[in-house]
């Protein structure tokens, strides 16, 4: 697998690493000049300090991470981040205190993880009818009963 080239936009900046050999996330790291409270109810953008290059054909998806979400309430707000293979821009997490407390970020702290995978970007066509299926038009919960 090729590697993903990554700038370090502040020297301050830690690239992503995996937290172990099968790890299918990279954490992403806050690069603050100070630590930021964010509370209850409230967000605010860190930093990571980094831009990277997207491999062609894939997204990076920008992920909770289950610690920081299940323990401290903090996730991102958009619930999972898409970053293009043609952006080139700084990787920014927009975190979501969901808890009751205020919660503080510091420098340098795991704060999201990033996993790149393949996209498919097939042409959509408008159609008079779609085929049929066993589910139809059933929605929500229609499948559970």
């Amino acid at each position: 697998m090729e590697p993903i080239r990554v700038k370090k936009l502040d020297p301050k900046a830690k690239l992503p690493s995996y937290g172990s050999a099968q790890a299918a996330g990279a954490d992403l790291y806050a690069c603050l000049e100070e630590a930021v409270t964010i509370e209850p109810g409230g967000s605010a953008w860190i930093g990571t300090g980094i831009a990277l290059e997207v491999p062609e054909g894939c997204a990076g998806l920008v992920y909770a991470r289950s610690g920081m979400a299940c323990k401290r309430g903090l996730a991102p707000a958009n619930k999972v981040g898409v970053i293009d293979s043609d952006y080139r821009g700084q990787i920014i997490v927009v975190l979501y205190n969901h808890g009751s407390q205020p919660q503080t970020v510091e420098h340098g702290e795991r704060i999201a993880q990033l996993v790149i995978t393949p996209v498919l970007t097939p042409p959509y066509i408008e159609a008079q009818e779609l085929s049929g299926s066993g589910r139809g038009t059933g929605g929500f919960g229609s499948t559970g009963s």
